[in-house]
Protein backbone atom coordinates (compact mmCIF):
# COMPACT_ATOMS: atom_id res chain seq x y z
CA UNK A 1 0.00 0.00 0.00
CA UNK A 2 3.05 2.65 0.73
CA UNK A 3 4.25 2.14 -2.66
CA UNK A 4 0.98 2.80 -4.20
CA UNK A 5 0.79 5.88 -1.84
CA UNK A 6 4.13 6.90 -2.67
CA UNK A 7 3.39 7.01 -6.34
CA UNK A 8 -0.03 8.52 -6.24
CA UNK A 9 2.22 11.35 -4.26
CA UNK A 10 4.56 12.05 -7.17
CA UNK A 11 1.87 11.86 -9.67
CA UNK A 12 0.21 14.78 -7.80
CA UNK A 13 3.29 16.33 -7.94
CA UNK A 14 4.01 15.55 -11.47
CA UNK A 15 0.15 17.07 -11.90
CA UNK A 16 0.60 20.40 -10.34
CA UNK A 17 3.72 20.97 -11.75
CA UNK A 18 2.63 20.06 -15.64
CA UNK A 19 -0.86 22.56 -14.16
CA UNK A 20 1.79 25.62 -13.75
CA UNK A 21 3.59 25.15 -16.64
CA UNK A 22 0.08 24.73 -18.76
CA UNK A 23 -1.70 27.07 -17.51
CA UNK A 24 -1.97 30.76 -18.53
CA UNK A 25 -0.27 33.90 -16.83
CA UNK A 26 -2.30 36.74 -18.13
CA UNK A 27 -0.88 40.48 -19.66
CA UNK A 28 2.40 39.17 -20.44
CA UNK A 29 1.91 37.26 -23.85
CA UNK A 30 4.62 37.35 -26.91
CA UNK A 31 5.02 34.82 -29.45
CA UNK A 32 8.20 35.76 -30.94
CA UNK A 33 7.89 39.77 -32.17
CA UNK A 34 4.01 39.57 -32.19
CA UNK A 35 1.24 39.71 -29.67
CA UNK A 36 -0.26 35.98 -29.05
CA UNK A 37 -3.61 35.13 -27.23
CA UNK A 38 -3.63 35.06 -23.85
CA UNK A 39 -5.00 31.62 -23.01
CA UNK A 40 -1.68 30.29 -23.96
CA UNK A 41 0.98 31.73 -21.64
CA UNK A 42 2.44 30.88 -18.77
CA UNK A 43 5.43 32.48 -16.68
CA UNK A 44 8.13 30.42 -17.89
CA UNK A 45 7.68 30.02 -22.11
CA UNK A 46 5.14 30.78 -24.36
CA UNK A 47 3.54 27.96 -26.46
CA UNK A 48 4.48 27.52 -30.15
CA UNK A 49 1.36 28.42 -32.04
CA UNK A 50 0.52 27.87 -35.95
CA UNK A 51 -0.13 29.94 -38.49
CA UNK A 52 -4.20 29.14 -37.85
CA UNK A 53 -3.93 30.34 -34.51
CA UNK A 54 -1.83 33.35 -34.33
CA UNK A 55 -2.27 34.56 -38.33
CA UNK A 56 1.05 34.87 -40.52
CA UNK A 57 2.43 34.48 -43.69
CA UNK A 58 2.97 31.13 -45.49
CA UNK A 59 5.12 30.34 -48.32
CA UNK A 60 5.50 28.32 -50.48
CA UNK A 61 8.56 27.42 -52.61
CA UNK A 62 9.64 24.97 -55.56
CA UNK A 63 12.76 23.59 -55.59
CA UNK A 64 14.27 23.13 -59.58
CA UNK A 65 16.19 19.72 -59.27
CA UNK A 66 16.37 19.41 -63.10
CA UNK A 67 20.07 19.82 -63.17
CA UNK A 68 20.52 18.02 -59.91
CA UNK A 69 21.46 13.96 -59.31
CA UNK A 70 18.75 11.98 -57.35
CA UNK A 71 21.48 11.05 -55.08
CA UNK A 72 22.09 14.39 -54.22
CA UNK A 73 18.27 15.72 -53.78
CA UNK A 74 18.41 15.31 -50.11
CA UNK A 75 21.82 17.42 -49.93
CA UNK A 76 20.35 19.86 -51.96
CA UNK A 77 17.22 20.43 -50.33
CA UNK A 78 18.38 20.21 -47.03
CA UNK A 79 20.96 22.57 -47.67
CA UNK A 80 18.23 25.13 -48.73
CA UNK A 81 16.27 24.39 -45.76
CA UNK A 82 19.28 25.66 -43.28
CA UNK A 83 20.04 28.63 -45.94
CA UNK A 84 16.07 29.57 -45.65
CA UNK A 85 16.23 29.68 -42.29
CA UNK A 86 19.16 31.33 -41.48
CA UNK A 87 17.72 34.38 -43.83
CA UNK A 88 14.21 33.80 -41.90
CA UNK A 89 15.70 34.53 -38.51
CA UNK A 90 17.83 37.32 -40.13
CA UNK A 91 14.15 38.64 -41.15
CA UNK A 92 12.95 38.27 -37.51
CA UNK A 93 11.21 35.64 -36.97
CA UNK A 94 11.88 33.41 -33.80
CA UNK A 95 9.85 30.71 -34.50
CA UNK A 96 9.91 29.99 -38.13
CA UNK A 97 8.62 26.83 -39.30
CA UNK A 98 10.60 25.81 -42.62
CA UNK A 99 9.78 22.47 -43.31
CA UNK A 100 10.79 20.18 -46.78
CA UNK A 101 7.48 18.55 -49.10
CA UNK A 102 8.38 15.61 -50.84
CA UNK A 103 6.07 15.18 -53.73
CA UNK A 104 7.63 12.25 -55.70
CA UNK A 105 10.70 13.33 -57.54
CA UNK A 106 9.62 17.04 -56.95
CA UNK A 107 10.39 19.07 -53.74
CA UNK A 108 9.44 21.60 -51.86
CA UNK A 109 9.60 24.26 -49.19
CA UNK A 110 6.87 25.12 -46.67
CA UNK A 111 7.92 28.68 -45.16
CA UNK A 112 5.76 29.40 -42.08
CA UNK A 113 5.81 33.11 -40.63
CA UNK A 114 3.61 33.18 -37.87
CA UNK A 115 2.61 37.25 -36.79
CA UNK A 116 4.09 37.80 -39.91
CA UNK A 117 1.58 40.05 -41.59
CA UNK A 118 4.21 41.44 -44.82
CA UNK A 119 4.24 38.88 -47.07
CA UNK A 120 5.73 40.80 -49.98
CA UNK A 121 8.24 42.00 -48.06
CA UNK A 122 8.71 38.09 -46.41
CA UNK A 123 9.08 36.90 -49.59
CA UNK A 124 12.24 39.94 -50.67
CA UNK A 125 13.91 39.09 -47.55
CA UNK A 126 13.90 35.47 -47.98
CA UNK A 127 14.92 36.19 -51.81
CA UNK A 128 16.40 33.84 -54.33
CA UNK A 129 18.82 30.88 -54.54
CA UNK A 130 21.79 31.11 -52.90
CA UNK A 131 25.20 31.91 -53.40
CA UNK A 132 28.22 30.26 -52.52
CA UNK A 133 31.53 32.18 -52.76
CA UNK A 134 35.47 31.50 -51.92
CA UNK A 135 37.28 34.59 -50.57
CA UNK A 136 41.17 35.25 -49.36
CA UNK A 137 43.36 37.51 -47.55
CA UNK A 138 41.35 37.67 -44.29
CA UNK A 139 41.88 39.59 -41.73
CA UNK A 140 39.73 40.62 -38.37
CA UNK A 141 38.32 43.85 -38.24
CA UNK A 142 37.46 46.00 -34.66
CA UNK A 143 34.04 47.17 -34.46
CA UNK A 144 30.99 48.36 -32.43
CA UNK A 145 29.13 45.02 -33.41
CA UNK A 146 32.03 42.79 -32.15
CA UNK A 147 34.85 41.49 -34.83
CA UNK A 148 34.30 41.09 -37.91
CA UNK A 149 35.78 38.99 -40.61
CA UNK A 150 36.75 40.38 -44.05
CA UNK A 151 37.93 38.86 -47.31
CA UNK A 152 38.58 39.55 -50.83
CA UNK A 153 36.38 38.17 -53.48
CA UNK A 154 38.02 35.55 -55.70
CA UNK A 155 36.53 34.37 -59.05
CA UNK A 156 36.21 30.98 -57.77
CA UNK A 157 31.98 30.33 -56.78
CA UNK A 158 29.42 27.88 -56.45
CA UNK A 159 29.17 27.30 -59.73
CA UNK A 160 32.62 25.98 -60.48
CA UNK A 161 31.67 23.19 -57.97
CA UNK A 162 30.74 20.05 -58.76
CA UNK A 163 29.88 17.82 -55.91
CA UNK A 164 30.21 18.04 -52.02
CA UNK A 165 30.25 14.89 -49.79
CA UNK A 166 30.83 13.92 -46.10
CA UNK A 167 32.86 11.13 -44.38
CA UNK A 168 35.71 9.58 -42.69
CA UNK A 169 39.70 10.58 -43.67
CA UNK A 170 40.09 6.66 -42.13
CA UNK A 171 38.36 3.33 -41.81
CA UNK A 172 38.19 4.10 -37.81
CA UNK A 173 35.24 6.54 -38.29
CA UNK A 174 37.28 9.03 -35.77
CA UNK A 175 37.93 11.88 -38.30
CA UNK A 176 34.95 13.30 -40.36
CA UNK A 177 35.97 15.58 -42.96
CA UNK A 178 34.34 17.48 -45.95
CA UNK A 179 35.09 16.20 -49.89
CA UNK A 180 35.18 18.54 -52.05
CA UNK A 181 34.97 18.05 -56.15
CA UNK A 182 35.67 20.97 -58.72
CA UNK A 183 34.59 20.99 -61.93
CA UNK A 184 37.15 21.35 -64.76
CA UNK A 185 37.79 24.91 -64.85
CA UNK A 186 36.82 24.97 -61.00
CA UNK A 187 40.05 22.61 -60.53
CA UNK A 188 42.76 25.26 -62.19
CA UNK A 189 41.55 28.51 -60.61
CA UNK A 190 41.19 26.68 -57.05
CA UNK A 191 44.76 25.37 -57.89
CA UNK A 192 46.41 28.77 -58.18
CA UNK A 193 44.37 29.98 -55.21
CA UNK A 194 45.93 27.22 -52.71
CA UNK A 195 49.10 27.91 -54.27
CA UNK A 196 48.92 31.68 -53.03
CA UNK A 197 47.26 30.70 -49.79
CA UNK A 198 49.18 27.94 -48.30
CA UNK A 199 49.40 28.67 -44.54
CA UNK A 200 46.40 30.63 -44.47
CA UNK A 201 43.04 30.92 -44.06
CA UNK A 202 40.15 30.28 -47.09
CA UNK A 203 37.07 31.44 -46.23
CA UNK A 204 33.93 30.11 -48.01
CA UNK A 205 30.70 32.51 -47.32
CA UNK A 206 27.15 31.05 -48.44
CA UNK A 207 24.79 34.12 -48.47
CA UNK A 208 27.45 36.61 -47.20
CA UNK A 209 27.58 34.71 -44.27
CA UNK A 210 30.94 32.58 -43.48
CA UNK A 211 30.49 28.62 -43.30
CA UNK A 212 33.93 27.62 -42.87
CA UNK A 213 37.26 29.25 -42.74
CA UNK A 214 40.42 26.15 -43.48
CA UNK A 215 43.34 26.69 -43.66
CA UNK A 216 45.20 25.76 -46.46
CA UNK A 217 47.97 22.75 -45.79
CA UNK A 218 49.36 23.06 -49.45
CA UNK A 219 49.04 24.00 -53.30
CA UNK A 220 46.18 21.15 -54.19
CA UNK A 221 45.91 19.73 -57.71
CA UNK A 222 43.58 17.77 -59.68
CA UNK A 223 40.20 19.53 -58.18
CA UNK A 224 39.88 17.50 -55.33
CA UNK A 225 39.93 19.07 -52.14
CA UNK A 226 39.15 17.83 -47.93
CA UNK A 227 38.08 19.95 -45.00
CA UNK A 228 38.99 18.20 -41.56
CA UNK A 229 40.42 19.22 -38.41
CA UNK A 230 39.71 19.64 -34.92
CA UNK A 231 35.95 21.16 -34.48
CA UNK A 232 34.94 19.26 -37.25
CA UNK A 233 32.40 16.30 -35.97
CA UNK A 234 29.83 14.23 -38.01
CA UNK A 235 26.88 16.97 -37.60
CA UNK A 236 29.21 19.52 -38.50
CA UNK A 237 30.58 17.80 -41.72
CA UNK A 238 27.05 16.85 -43.00
CA UNK A 239 25.63 20.48 -42.26
CA UNK A 240 28.61 21.83 -44.09
CA UNK A 241 28.37 19.25 -47.25
CA UNK A 242 24.77 20.43 -47.61
CA UNK A 243 25.29 23.93 -47.17
CA UNK A 244 27.67 23.40 -50.45
CA UNK A 245 25.19 21.62 -52.16
CA UNK A 246 22.87 24.46 -51.64
CA UNK A 247 24.94 27.57 -52.99
CA UNK A 248 26.67 24.94 -55.53
CA UNK A 249 24.50 22.16 -57.30
CA UNK A 250 22.03 25.03 -58.95
CA UNK A 251 18.77 23.81 -57.68
CA UNK A 252 16.59 27.81 -58.29
CA UNK A 253 14.14 27.98 -55.59
CA UNK A 254 10.75 29.96 -57.00
CA UNK A 255 7.59 31.33 -55.36
CA UNK A 256 4.49 29.14 -55.89
CA UNK A 257 1.93 30.21 -53.49
CA UNK A 258 1.62 32.83 -50.83
CA UNK A 259 -0.98 33.01 -48.24
CA UNK A 260 -1.85 35.30 -45.07
CA UNK A 261 -3.50 34.23 -42.18
CA UNK A 262 -5.43 37.41 -39.96
CA UNK A 263 -4.72 37.25 -36.88
CA UNK A 264 -8.05 38.41 -35.35
CA UNK A 265 -10.08 35.55 -36.87
CA UNK A 266 -7.11 32.95 -35.93
CA UNK A 267 -7.26 34.43 -32.22
CA UNK A 268 -11.05 34.09 -31.98
CA UNK A 269 -11.00 30.33 -33.86
CA UNK A 270 -8.45 29.62 -30.95
CA UNK A 271 -10.77 30.77 -28.00
CA UNK A 272 -13.77 29.00 -29.68
CA UNK A 273 -11.97 25.64 -30.03
CA UNK A 274 -10.74 26.30 -26.36
CA UNK A 275 -14.22 26.68 -25.07
CA UNK A 276 -15.58 23.84 -26.93
CA UNK A 277 -12.92 21.83 -25.65
CA UNK A 278 -13.55 23.15 -22.09
CA UNK A 279 -17.31 22.82 -22.05
CA UNK A 280 -16.87 19.01 -23.91
CA UNK A 281 -14.09 17.87 -21.37
CA UNK A 282 -16.87 18.94 -18.48
CA UNK A 283 -20.15 17.43 -19.77
CA UNK A 284 -17.72 14.48 -20.23
CA UNK A 285 -16.91 14.27 -16.10
CA UNK A 286 -20.78 14.98 -15.58
CA UNK A 287 -22.45 12.19 -17.20
CA UNK A 288 -18.90 9.92 -15.65
CA UNK A 289 -20.22 11.18 -12.23
CA UNK A 290 -23.90 10.59 -12.93
CA UNK A 291 -23.58 7.20 -14.09
CA UNK A 292 -20.67 5.77 -12.10
CA UNK A 293 -20.36 7.84 -8.88
CA UNK A 294 -17.21 7.06 -7.07
CA UNK A 295 -15.38 5.34 -10.48
CA UNK A 296 -16.64 8.34 -11.95
CA UNK A 297 -14.85 10.60 -9.77
CA UNK A 298 -11.50 8.81 -9.78
CA UNK A 299 -11.99 8.53 -13.86
CA UNK A 300 -12.18 12.40 -14.04
CA UNK A 301 -9.79 12.76 -11.61
CA UNK A 302 -7.67 10.37 -14.10
CA UNK A 303 -9.06 12.72 -17.21
CA UNK A 304 -7.90 16.02 -16.00
CA UNK A 305 -4.48 14.43 -15.11
CA UNK A 306 -4.04 13.06 -18.59
CA UNK A 307 -4.81 16.74 -20.26
CA UNK A 308 -2.48 18.46 -18.09
CA UNK A 309 0.33 15.98 -18.64
CA UNK A 310 0.19 15.52 -22.44
CA UNK A 311 -0.39 19.37 -22.49
CA UNK A 312 2.90 20.04 -20.51
CA UNK A 313 4.48 17.70 -22.83
CA UNK A 314 3.25 19.12 -26.32
CA UNK A 315 4.84 22.22 -24.70
CA UNK A 316 8.29 21.15 -24.02
CA UNK A 317 8.89 18.71 -26.96
CA UNK A 318 11.44 20.95 -29.24
CA UNK A 319 10.09 21.85 -32.75
CA UNK A 320 6.32 21.41 -31.62
CA UNK A 321 4.25 23.60 -33.20
CA UNK A 322 0.02 23.29 -32.11
CA UNK A 323 -2.06 24.04 -34.74
CA UNK A 324 -5.97 23.77 -35.21
CA UNK A 325 -5.92 20.11 -36.67
CA UNK A 326 -3.50 19.50 -33.52
CA UNK A 327 -5.39 20.27 -30.69
CA UNK A 328 -7.98 18.71 -32.69
CA UNK A 329 -6.59 15.27 -32.80
CA UNK A 330 -5.63 16.44 -28.62
CA UNK A 331 -9.34 16.28 -28.00
CA UNK A 332 -9.96 13.36 -30.23
CA UNK A 333 -7.36 11.47 -27.78
CA UNK A 334 -9.35 12.74 -24.80
CA UNK A 335 -12.41 11.01 -26.02
CA UNK A 336 -10.27 7.70 -25.83
CA UNK A 337 -9.15 8.31 -22.36
CA UNK A 338 -12.86 8.25 -21.07
CA UNK A 339 -13.73 5.09 -23.50
CA UNK A 340 -10.53 3.52 -21.77
CA UNK A 341 -12.36 4.40 -18.16
CA UNK A 342 -15.95 2.96 -19.73
CA UNK A 343 -14.64 -0.43 -20.93
CA UNK A 344 -13.52 -0.97 -17.14
CA UNK A 345 -16.19 0.47 -15.18
CA UNK A 346 -18.80 -1.76 -17.44
CA UNK A 347 -17.06 -4.78 -17.32
CA UNK A 348 -16.46 -4.54 -13.55
CA UNK A 349 -20.36 -3.93 -13.17
CA UNK A 350 -20.55 -7.76 -14.56
CA UNK A 351 -18.10 -8.75 -12.31
CA UNK A 352 -19.84 -7.13 -9.24
CA UNK A 353 -23.16 -9.21 -11.00
CA UNK A 354 -21.35 -12.47 -10.27
CA UNK A 355 -21.20 -11.42 -6.22
CA UNK A 356 -17.59 -10.16 -6.24
CA UNK A 357 -16.72 -7.01 -3.85
CA UNK A 358 -16.58 -3.47 -5.59
CA UNK A 359 -12.41 -3.59 -5.21
CA UNK A 360 -12.54 -7.73 -6.66
CA UNK A 361 -14.81 -6.25 -9.51
CA UNK A 362 -12.55 -3.05 -10.48
CA UNK A 363 -9.48 -5.68 -9.92
CA UNK A 364 -10.91 -7.73 -12.55
CA UNK A 365 -12.86 -5.31 -14.77
CA UNK A 366 -9.05 -4.00 -15.55
CA UNK A 367 -7.82 -7.59 -16.38
CA UNK A 368 -10.33 -7.89 -18.49
CA UNK A 369 -10.88 -4.38 -20.07
CA UNK A 370 -6.75 -4.01 -20.23
CA UNK A 371 -6.93 -6.66 -23.69
CA UNK A 372 -9.27 -3.82 -25.15
CA UNK A 373 -8.14 -1.22 -24.43
CA UNK A 374 -4.83 -1.85 -25.34
CA UNK A 375 -5.19 -3.62 -28.73
CA UNK A 376 -8.11 -0.31 -29.64
CA UNK A 377 -5.49 2.65 -28.74
CA UNK A 378 -2.57 0.41 -30.41
CA UNK A 379 -4.22 0.19 -33.72
CA UNK A 380 -5.09 3.90 -33.43
CA UNK A 381 -1.50 4.84 -32.83
CA UNK A 382 -0.79 2.92 -36.09
CA UNK A 383 -3.21 4.49 -37.87
CA UNK A 384 -1.90 7.87 -36.92
CA UNK A 385 1.81 6.69 -38.04
CA UNK A 386 0.51 5.76 -41.16
CA UNK A 387 -0.92 9.43 -41.64
CA UNK A 388 2.47 11.17 -40.27
CA UNK A 389 4.10 9.51 -42.46
CA UNK A 390 2.24 9.15 -45.78
CA UNK A 391 0.25 13.04 -45.16
CA UNK A 392 0.47 16.21 -46.26
CA UNK A 393 1.46 18.74 -43.09
CA UNK A 394 -1.88 19.84 -41.98
CA UNK A 395 -2.93 16.59 -41.16
CA UNK A 396 0.69 15.44 -39.95
CA UNK A 397 -0.13 17.97 -36.82
CA UNK A 398 -3.66 16.20 -36.50
CA UNK A 399 -1.82 12.96 -36.50
CA UNK A 400 1.20 13.72 -33.77
CA UNK A 401 -1.18 14.78 -31.49
CA UNK A 402 -3.70 11.93 -31.92
CA UNK A 403 -0.44 9.64 -31.19
CA UNK A 404 1.33 11.36 -28.41
CA UNK A 405 -2.02 11.48 -26.85
CA UNK A 406 -2.95 7.81 -27.40
CA UNK A 407 0.70 6.69 -26.53
CA UNK A 408 0.30 8.60 -23.17
CA UNK A 409 -3.66 7.88 -22.01
CA UNK A 410 -2.31 3.89 -22.39
CA UNK A 411 0.21 4.53 -19.75
CA UNK A 412 -1.55 6.71 -17.60
CA UNK A 413 -4.85 4.77 -17.96
CA UNK A 414 -2.38 1.81 -16.34
CA UNK A 415 -0.80 3.03 -13.98
CA UNK A 416 -2.55 6.42 -12.78
CA UNK A 417 -6.27 5.35 -13.11
CA UNK A 418 -5.63 1.92 -11.83
CA UNK A 419 -4.25 2.89 -8.83
CA UNK A 420 -6.39 5.75 -7.87
CA UNK A 421 -9.00 3.11 -7.99
CA UNK A 422 -7.46 0.54 -6.04
CA UNK A 423 -6.72 3.18 -3.39
CA UNK A 424 -10.40 4.13 -3.23
CA UNK A 425 -11.83 0.93 -3.31
CA UNK A 426 -9.37 -0.82 -1.25
CA UNK A 427 -9.55 2.21 1.42
CA UNK A 428 -13.73 1.67 1.39
CA UNK A 429 -12.86 -1.89 1.73
CA UNK A 430 -11.06 -1.67 4.69
CA UNK A 431 -13.98 0.49 6.29
CA UNK A 432 -16.89 -1.63 5.54
CA UNK A 433 -14.96 -4.26 7.23
CA UNK A 434 -14.20 -2.59 10.24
Amino acid sequence: MKHKALFLITALLVFLLGATFVLPKPGEILYGNQKSPDLFFNRYSNWKLGLDLVGGSSLVYNVDLSNVKPQDYAAVTNGLKDVIEKRVNLYGVSEPRVRIIEKGNQRQILVELAGIKDVEKAVKEIGDTPTLEFRENCQTLKTNQGDLLACAPTELTGRYVKSATWGYANQGFSSPQVNIEFNEEGAKIFEKLTERNVGKPLAIFLDDNIISAPIVNEKIAGGKAQISGQGITIESAKQLAERFNAGALGAPISLESRRTVNATAASDSLLKIMIAGCVGTILIIVFMVIMYGVSGIASALALIFYIITTLAIFKITPGFTMSLAGITGFILSIGSAVDASILIFERAKEEEKKGASRYAAIENGFRHAWVSIRDSNVSTMIIALMLYFFSSSFVKGFALTLLVGMAINLILTYTVTRNILRTIYRRKTRVASK
